[in-house]
């Protein structure tokens, strides 16, 4: 992993630390490029500096959106609280936890909505939102992991997307990055809220791996 001359959005050290680099022990066609090597464990490792340069270009590509016209999805249980706090910093929609079938295509739902953008934590956990975003013609940012296909997916970010604190590190790099691009701090400004309020606690059973 060439990281020499590399500007990171924060210390490659404080990124690794999160574990945002874990993959598992499948890799699909689709993530292969995005994967820098195999521990001996059998676990696949994603290239930190492709998830960082995607952080960039994903931002870039939301703030280009009214922040009203996003919507921020995960069912999995660790993801919740970072979709969350992302909302919260940005006005994007939250829809942590479940995703009511119909949300998107249904106009009949009592959920609908008319995004023009959607971010999903994990496309597998969230297939439903990706499949309706595709089937009406939103596009959809996907975290991916090395276990992830990008089916329906128009722009992914390759990041451990199960672990507690790698979703808190991404959710919250995505969300400074975003209010960078929109010029709501400066190029080198700070969220006023912590990375560790992104952080699910260990208040459920264990998820992470």
């Amino acid at each position: 992993m060439a990281t020499e001359g590399y500007n990171y959005l924060i210390p490659l050290e404080t990124l690794m630390v999160s574990g945002v680099q874990i993959g598992t022990r499948v890799k699909t066609g689709d993530m292969a490029p995005y994967i820098y090597r195999v521990r001996p464990d059998g676990l696949f490792i994603i290239d930190t500096r492709k998830t960082d340069e995607r952080v960039k270009m994903a931002a870039k590509f939301i703030a280009s959106f009214p922040p009203q016209s996003v919507v921020a999805v995960s069912f999995r249980l660790y993801g919740q609280q970072p979709v969350k706090k992302f909302c919260e910093a940005t006005g994007v929609t939250s829809m942590a936890g479940r995703f009511p079938p119909g949300c998107i295509t249904n106009p009949m739902s009592p959920a609908y909505i008319e995004p023009q953008l959607v971010i999903v934590s994990d496309p597998a956990s969230d297939e439903q939102a990706v499949k309706e975003a595709s089937k009406v013609g939103i596009p959809v940012v996907a975290f991916c992991d090395t276990d992830n296909t990008f089916k329906n997916v128009d722009l992914i970010i390759p990041t451990n997307n199960k672990g507690r604190k790698a979703l808190a590190m991404i959710y919250w790099l995505l969300a400074r990055q975003v209010l960078r691009e929109r010029h709501v701090i400066p190029d080198d400004g700070d969220l006023s809220i912590p990375v560790n309020d992104f952080e699910t606690k260990l208040t459920e059973e264990p998820e992470e791996r």
